[in-house]
């Protein structure tokens, strides 16, 4: 009986924990997803009530008209061109060479292999500041050169020691093999490396990919040509000038019927639209990469 008693209670304070588990992750995940959500509901309800904070669960008179006048916004289309082809390249150029960075640190042929190694961590400890940045930008001739956004982060000290912990995870005898087949450095570098490491290079993407889409100081200190601007400066500017773009976008409705106070743009839809807009890609490409994340990151993490 008391052994029963005893089981009874142990899978009563299992059930508790673990409905008392679930509240608080729910209560987190809400806390997490509802500022997003919130703003969603707030660019396809009645801008006027949206702009009084009357849409706060639910939205009120649906309509997408705010994504329609968006496109209007100048600048805006050339600044995702930007932003999706510096993230593209930038992606590129950081997951080649922290690839081949981290395979060569675990090559024992590679002189003062320790000392470059070490040369490459020790630069993660050590800010010189913006103003010896940009000396060094505009020596480079990197400003107004969309270059400026990729060269900068294509050697990233974090992502070489991720890809060296995984690269040291791999057994020894698949390069043996190839070794005694003949084959040379980039040979197996791009044979048998590549094609195992996967799960990290996919990491080393959705991080560099995050950075490099929510970058907006480098553009804000690097370009002044309009042509270069990304999608995240201009959601700074816009953020900062919402009131006149909003007047903008009325006044460049096409027709000359005045708009419903519903679809009139205000301040507060333009900020909330260009956000979604902003936002958005990022978003949905991150879930078709998570299990590589999971797996880049645990793989190598534990050894013994």
């Amino acid at each position: 009986m008391q052994m029963s008693r005893r089981l009874q209670n142990s899978e009563m304070t299992d059930t508790i924990a673990v409905v008392i588990t679930y509240i608080v992750f729910a209560a987190f995940a809400f806390v997490c997803a509802y500022p997003f959500y919130y703003i969603v509901i707030n660019t396809i309800s009645a801008n006027n009530l949206s702009e009084n904070g009357a849409v706060v669960f639910i939205p009120h008179e649906v309509h997408f008209k705010n994504y329609l006048d968006a496109m209007k916004i100048p600048g805006l289309l050339d600044a995702a061109k930007i932003s999706i082809g510096r993230t593209v390249l930038g992606v590129l150029c950081t997951v080649l060479s922290s690839a081949f960075l981290g395979y060569m640190f675990t090559r024992e042929t590679l002189w003062k292999r320790r000392f470059w190694y070490r040369f490459v961590v020790i630069t993660m400890y050590f800010n010189a500041g913006i103003i010896p940045w940009y000396i060094t930008m505009n020596n480079l001739r990197l400003t107004n050169n969309f270059l400026g956004y990729i060269l900068p982060v294509a050697v990233s000290p974090f992502f070489i020691i991720l890809c060296k912990t995984f690269v040291e995870s791999i057994p020894r005898e698949l390069q043996e093999a190839a070794e005694i087949d003949g084959a040379g450095t980039l040979t197996i570098f791009a044979r048998v490396i590549l094609p195992v490491i996967k799960p990290i290079l996919a990491t080393v993407a959705i991080f560099s990919g995050v950075n490099q889409w929510n970058a907006f100081q480098d553009t804000l200190l690097l370009m002044t040509n309009s042509k270069l601007y990304t999608l995240q400066f201009i959601l700074y500017q816009y953020i900062n000038q919402a009131s006149s773009l909003s007047a903008l976008v009325n006044s460049s409705g096409g027709s000359g019927i005045a708009q419903s106070l519903a679809q009139a743009q205000t301040a507060t839809s333009i900020r909330m639209t260009v956000t979604v807009i902003v936002v958005l890609p990022i978003l949905l490409i991150y879930p078709f990469f998570q299990k590589f994340f999971v797996k880049g990151i645990m793989i190598g993490a534990v050894k013994g």
